[in-house]
């Protein structure tokens, strides 16, 4: 069996196995099994991946664009093909998703009522976002991708907090609105390029769709995929979403789901239609630059822990969409680092969030102070989190802000470096909030009595907070393997954007 189906049919055997389970304990039996399988998977697919490059130069081979490839038809009719495989980018993305579907499992242990229910609907979410980022066939990755936006309708609506009936028809009408879009750009990809072919590879290298199909389907394509990813004005779905959402579904919505939109703008849209990409980027690089400032400003008003972190989440996965329509090598590789670094840094923010929720009963940070005192490993977990989130060396953060605001001055027009500029003041704003949180909840005195008696992290929530605190230490400290491991895969859909640019002069 190709290794990449594993992620696929392990989901699908815990779906079997929560459907049998007769009691509690079995249910976390078989999510404990089978995200700690996704984990060692995902990680031996890393692994061996980089082995398998370090082969291919040792020998002096040039590397192949996919590696694990599998392909068998579906529907002939149409050429839809269940056609998976993998580069260094979806390799990330992988080890991204199994390491929060893991530390999500122990987050959402003591959740009630209805617990096997919402572990098959977490499982449900998992499957399409594994599956999405193992496919390379327009039509299975758009299956996929429906697949991971339908449970978060009931895991909100049910299983959330606050105004959770209106923050899930918001954000579940909102995505599929940009999903008809979405369908109607695949289409148009899938008829334009007259390929015979819905495989994303293919459809590249044949590089034949009109100029005139392009200027209607990549606005379109990648539009669908921007919603999803926090593209201004398109955002508002998003930190409503996360207030109501549960802890875990906040961790796998923000920390993997949303990182579908970068991924998919740049694999589909940008890779596909380089010459539309050169003429009508500069449109949606103005909406990233807003999406980067506006969701930091925003953050600084809040007072709900997790309005802050939502509106973060929208600055930070702006980044990703501005260092992706910069179109250099540099800021791409920093795109996808920083989709890696805000993943695990937004996880660990929410499940955080959710613990100290959990224990004092609020979220608004008017109502809380001294908590360091009280719950001192959650607390120090929340510091780490937040010097991560505005960029402190050493950490996650500082790696990819840095390696994409390098990469982004390097184009040398006006235009692009006063987007950069102008994103880059993001970093003290990011400062700000941060300070301001953590000094008016973790320090002072505490003045509600009734958090004197709290207790701190259990073991369970220990495990996850510790695992994605060192996956965020891990990266800031040794990054060069991911960086490595991520340029083979940019490289040809930046030589694909530039031979368009040359093209266009």
């Amino acid at each position: 069996m190709n290794i990449l189906s594993l992620f696929v049919l392990i989901p699908l055997l815990m779906l079997l196995g929560l459907w049998l389970s007769r009691n509690l304990n079995q249910v976390r039996g078989v999510m404990v099994a089978g995200s700690s399988l996704l984990l060692l998977t995902a990680i031996y697919l890393t692994v061996d991946y980089l082995g398998l490059r370090q082969a291919e130069l040792a020998q002096g081979v040039e590397p192949a664009e996919m590696l694990y490839t599998y392909s068998v038809m579906w529907y002939a009719p149409l050429h839809i093909c269940y056609s998976i495989g993998v580069d260094g980018i979806s390799v990330a993305m992988l080890l991204l998703s199994g390491i929060i579907v893991f530390t999500g499992t122990f987050a959402s242990w003591k959740l009630k009522p209805l617990t096997k229910e919402y572990f098959l609907w977490f499982t449900l979410l998992s499957l399409g976002v594994f599956g999405f980022f193992i496919s390379t066939d327009l039509f299975t990755m758009f299956m996929f991708y429906e697949v991971a936006l339908i449970p978060m309708y009931l895991l909100i609506g049910v299983w959330g907090s606050g105004r959770k009936e209106y923050a899930a028809m918001k954000l579940t009408l909102m995505l599929m609105g940009a999903s008809a879009f979405l369908l109607i750009g695949i289409l148009g990809i899938y008829y334009g390029a007259g390929a015979q072919t819905m495989n994303v590879i293919k459809i590249a290298q044949l590089h034949n769709i009109p100029m005139d199909m392009q200027r209607i389907f990549f606005p379109l394509t990648f539009l669908g995929f921007g919603v999803l990813g926090a593209l201004f004005p398109f955002h508002t779905w998003s930190p409503d979403g996360h207030a109501s959402a549960p802890t875990a579904v906040s961790m796998l919505h923000a920390g993997v789901l949303m990182k579908l939109g970068g991924y998919g703008c740049f694999r589909v849209a940008m890779y596909l239609m380089p010459e539309a990409t050169q003429e009508l980027g500069w449109i949606f690089l103005i909406l990233t630059t807003i999406s980067v400032v506006y969701g930091a400003f925003s953050a600084v008003v809040q007072t709900d822990l997790k309005y802050i972190n939502a509106y973060s989440s929208v600055s930070h996965c702006g980044l990703v969409l501005f260092a992706l329509l910069m179109m250099t090598y540099t800021s791409s590789t920093g795109a996808i680092m920083q989709m890696l670094s805000h993943g695990l840094m937004t996880a660990l923010f929410f499940a955080l969030i959710g613990m100290i929720y959990g224990r004092t009963h609020t979220r608004d940070i008017r109502q809380m102070s001294g908590l360091m005192k009280i719950m001192p490993f959650l607390s120090v977990g929340y510091v780490i989190a937040g010097l991560a989130n505005l960029g402190l060396p050493g950490l996650s953060g500082f790696v990819a802000e840095m390696t994409i605001f390098v990469g982004s001055f390097q184009n040398a027009d006006m235009f692009h470096r006063v987007c950069t500029i102008i994103a880059c003041t993001s970093i003290v704003i990011t400062a700000v909030y941060i300070l301001r949180v953590v000094g008016k909840i973790l320090y002072g005195k505490c003045t509600d009595p009734h958090h004197l008696h709290l207790t701190d992290a259990t073991w369970d929530e220990r495990l996850a907070v510790i695992c994605l605190i060192v996956a965020v230490a891990g990266m800031g400290l040794a990054p060069f393997w991911i960086s490595d491991m991520l340029h083979d895969s940019v490289t040809p859909i930046i030589d694909n954007l530039l031979s368009a640019h040359l093209s266009n002069l």
